[in-house]
This record gives structure tokens, sequence and C-alpha cells, in this order.
């Protein structure tokens, strides 16, 4: 992660729940850093805005009844249950003060999302005066909240596309945030929740940001409490930094790794949908051999009959005209990445009779 003026000081951060409840936690994670982390401090409240809460919500954190908590590197906590009432997709801030923190801090550096970091103890202040801004997120790593029955959640298991590069800064518009959205419209499936687990630059085989897909399926998919389904939409960023000559063996092996996610997630009663890769034409990923790989995986997907359903990405975001290269109005000018337009068509393509509970 970026370093953070973050020792001795206030760190505010902004997250938006899916869905809601009366009782609910934070998660604080140390898991990359090389020293403990201590935080002397915290409170939950509702956000009205930038550095603003509505103290008439604030409640304080508690760690095993304390204020006060050290998470060894390596390690996460749980804060204590939390009694307040929030309703679904509430912006929820998150504001602690740190006392000791690790030089390797663990954080989401893609967080599309302000932060306000301001010296001193201001936990409990309605704002941060003269804050910093950053665009990450450090140290949260989880809002959970106990549903009602029948409530579920699907992961998506993504990169960069997502994480929600390209769109735009506090304004929750990723791929996710919109099928949150529109679940949360549909009167049929008010109840399922969606756990975000893109990570820009992630690939699922090797290098690439953050752990790989199949490092960190164990902790992103199969220990989330409550998943229903699966989303897998990785992959490109695997064949992007592939040799052009070994573009098709790189293609063979994601799909070993598809199968494996298939397995690992049935084991579990979780259902898995694939996602098409998008096309990347023009991008800096482009190549003949690149693009016949990502037909193969595509191809795959839509016919290999291995997923329960497929998500079809690339069929809703292409260019008639050229099928190689994302629609004009999707793209957001690096030929990789789509816009906050393209970021509203990927969540309408996808059918929610898929997280019904009658869905067979």
């Amino acid at each position: 992660m970026p370093p953070a003026p973050l020792a001795g000081a206030t760190i505010r951060q902004v997250a938006r729940v899916t869905l809601g409840g009366s009782r609910w936690r934070v998660r604080l994670s140390n898991e990359f850093g090389d020293q403990p982390l201590v935080v002397s401090s915290g409170a939950v409240a509702r956000s009205i805005g930038a550095d603003r809460v509505d103290v008439s919500t604030h409640a304080r954190l508690t760690f095993t009844g304390d204020t006060t908590v050290t998470i060894p590197p390596g390690s996460f906590v749980w804060s204590d249950e939390l009694n307040e009432n929030v309703p679904p997709r509430t912006e929820i801030a998150i504001t602690l003060h740190m006392s000791a923190v690790p030089a390797r801090l663990t954080g989401h550096p893609g967080s599309r999302t302000t932060s306000f970091i301001a010296p001193g103890n201001h936990v409990r202040d309605a704002a941060l005066q003269s804050a910093v801004k950053t665009e990450h997120w450090y140290v949260i790593s989880g809002l959970e909240v106990l549903a009602p029955a029948g409530a579920a959640a699907v992961v998506v298991l993504g990169n960069s596309i997502a994480d929600g590069r390209g769109s735009g800064t506090d304004k929750n518009n990723r791929w996710p945030d919109n099928l949150a959205r529109r679940l949360q419209q549909d009167s049929r499936t008010p109840l399922v929740a969606v756990l975000n687990a893109g990570i820009g630059g992630n690939a699922v085989l090797r290098g690439g940001l953050g752990p790989t897909a199949l490092e960190r399926f164990d902790r992103d998919v199969l220990n989330q409490r409550g998943v229903r389904w699966l989303i897998v939409s990785e992959g490109v960023n695997d064949l992007g930094g592939s040799r052009p000559d070994s573009a098709m063996s790189t293609a063979a092996q994601l799909l070993d790794a598809y199968r494996r996610f298939i397995d690992l997630a049935h084991a579990r009663g979780i259902r898995v949908y694939g996602a098409t890769v998008l096309p990347f034409g023009g991008s800096f990923y482009d190549a003949p051999e690149r693009q016949e790989a990502r037909g193969r995986i595509n191809e795959w997907v839509r016919r290999g009959g291995l997923f329960d359903a497929v998500i079809d990405f690339d069929a809703a975001l292409r260019d008639p005209a050229n099928p190689s290269r994302l629609r004009g109005d999707a793209d957001s000018g690096d030929h990789l990445h789509p816009n906050e337009n393209g970021y509203r068509l990927m969540a309408d393509a996808i059918d929610l009779a898929l997280f019904r509970n009658d869905h067979q």
C-alpha cells in the first residue's frame, strides 16, 4: 500500500453495505503487515457526505470489550457486535485512531472512495477539519450484517474491472455496485448481498497485484459467510501479461483454474457463474495471439458446460463493427476498462433470476 501518515492520526473511511440489518460488525486487518498494528480507538456512524457523519448514529467500536486492540502481523480481528439499524445500501463511516502502524500496511489501493486523515485523535468528531484526502482504504477489510432469514451473498471474484477502474470516485457505480442496486430494486431479490472481491491488477495464475485468485480463493470466497453464488470474472491480466507466443498455453492454464474454482465452490454448495472476458482490442494488451486465446476462453465459458450459468459481458460490451474492441460508449478510453456507462451495461446484462431462491 502507498505510505500514509497514520501513526498517531485519525482516518475516516466510507464503505457501503448492500444488505441491511440491526446487528453488524467491522473487520480490521493486518494480514500483510510486518509489525503489530495498534488501534487505540474507533467508531462507526452513518456518513452524510465527505468527512462528515451523523453523530446521532455514532457507536464506539470495541474488541472483546476493550476500546483498544493490537493486531499481530498476519492477523485480523472482528469488532464486537454493534446494535444499530443499518438500512440496505447505507454508507458507513469507519473512523479509527492508530497509535502504532507497520511500514507494510494492509489495504486496498483502488478504493474509488475518498478517505480522510487528520493528526491526533478525532474519532468522535462530526467532521475532520483540514484532513488530508486519499483514494485508498486502509486496514478495514469487511462489514458483516446479520441479515434476515433467507438472505444470501454473491461473491464477485475479479480484477480491476470488478474493482471499478474507470468508474466515478465516491459514486459507488462499479458494476457490482450496479448489480447490488438492481437486486435491491427487484421484489424477488432484495435479500441478496454483493461481496466485491475485485483487486485491481489481480491475476489468476501468477504475478499481478495482491495474492493470485488461486491463492486467495479460500479467504475471499469459501470463507465468506452466507455465500450462495460466485461470479468468476478473472483472466484478462493473465492473458495481457503473457508473451504472445504463450497466450494459448496461459488460456489452457486459466481453464484448469476455472475448473478448480468450480469444483471447490460446488463442494460447498455454491453455484458458479462464468463471465466472459471483455474485448481489449486497441489496448496495451492487444496482440493477435492474445485475442485468439481470449476467444478460446470465452468459447469454453459459453459452451464448456461446467459453469452453472454464463454471464456474457463480452456480448454486452463488444463493438458490433469490431468485436475485438469495446463499444465506444462503454470504453473508458484505454480500450481495456469500461466507463461508467459500460459498468451499467455490465450489470444490466446479468439475469437476476440467477439469484432467486427458486432458481435451479
